[in-house]
């Protein structure tokens, strides 16, 4: 069954009204017609099944058949702190972190990252990965967006991303490493009996990290942490790191 996103204003009582790029999406794109049948999700965590029943040149109405809960991501919810990369690859990971039940991305510019200031990202590419965000959360059926924060530089990064007991930080590094991540998480857990609600992933581009930058996460108490000997593209290092975490914490349910 097809899913659409719509802001929760569009619902009036029992009656959902379609208009603007989304009635065009929906039902001329989509072909929707009069008496077809969907869901519409919604930012409070619910899904309406829907019935069309009118259709205009410029807009549309729907009647809520019935109503579900979608169920919230559970804890400890996963954030990924992301040197920016080529913009192909960003959005990419954008899509892959919706359906893997990512909450909130931050893309940040460091001495290696494809931009390195944040008023370079082009115009519009903020709300195109906001457009990603939503298509992805149809498609998974979702019933929370996925964050995306604003890009700013390393230092607000490292200050923002605030580690300490109840916010854990994974820093993958694709140097020298003597800690593996399996090995890490084990230490992690024995030293720190409570679990935490957040766990930031901090992921470089295609470049890596500098050894400045390194050494400025090491003076955090972030130590590198390696996936094997192989390089993996920046794609293939946020979704490995994202899996091997839900797996560690049972979010796989």
């Amino acid at each position: 069954m097809r899913r659409y996103w719509i802001e929760k204003k569009m619902l009036h009582e029992d009656v959902v009204t379609f208009k603007d790029e989304l009635f065009h999406h929906i039902f001329d794109v989509c072909r929707q017609e009069v008496g077809h049948h969907f869901e519409v999700l919604t930012d409070d965590s619910k899904a309406h099944l829907v019935e069309v029943i009118l259709k205009e040149k410029k807009q549309a109405k729907a009647k809520i058949i019935e109503a579900r809960e979608i169920q919230k991501l559970p804890k400890p919810h996963i954030h990924l702190a992301l040197s920016v990369s080529r913009y192909n690859v960003m959005d990419s990971i954008v899509e892959k972190a919706v359906e893997m039940g990512v909450q909130s991305i931050l893309p940040f510019c460091s001495d290696f990252s494809f931009i390195r200031k944040p008023t370079n990202l082009p115009e519009g590419k903020s709300d195109r990965w906001k457009k990603i965000v939503i298509s992805a959360s149809q498609q998974s059926g979702r019933g929370e967006l996925m964050k995306i924060y604003e890009p700013m530089e390393w230092s607000n990064m490292l200050k923002f991303i605030n580690p300490k007991l109840s916010n854990w930080c994974l820093f993958a590094y694709e140097g020298s490493s003597v800690l593996g991540i399996r090995e890490h998480l084990k230490l992690v857990q024995e030293n720190q009996a409570q679990k935490p609600d957040n766990i930031w992933i901090i992921v470089g581009s295609e470049g890596g990290f500098s050894e400045k930058e390194v050494l400025e996460m090491q003076q955090l108490g972030l130590n590198p942490v390696t996936l094997g000997s192989q390089v993996l593209r920046v794609e293939t290092a946020c979704m490995t790191l994202v899996s091997v975490l839900k797996y560690e914490f049972g979010l796989l349910k």
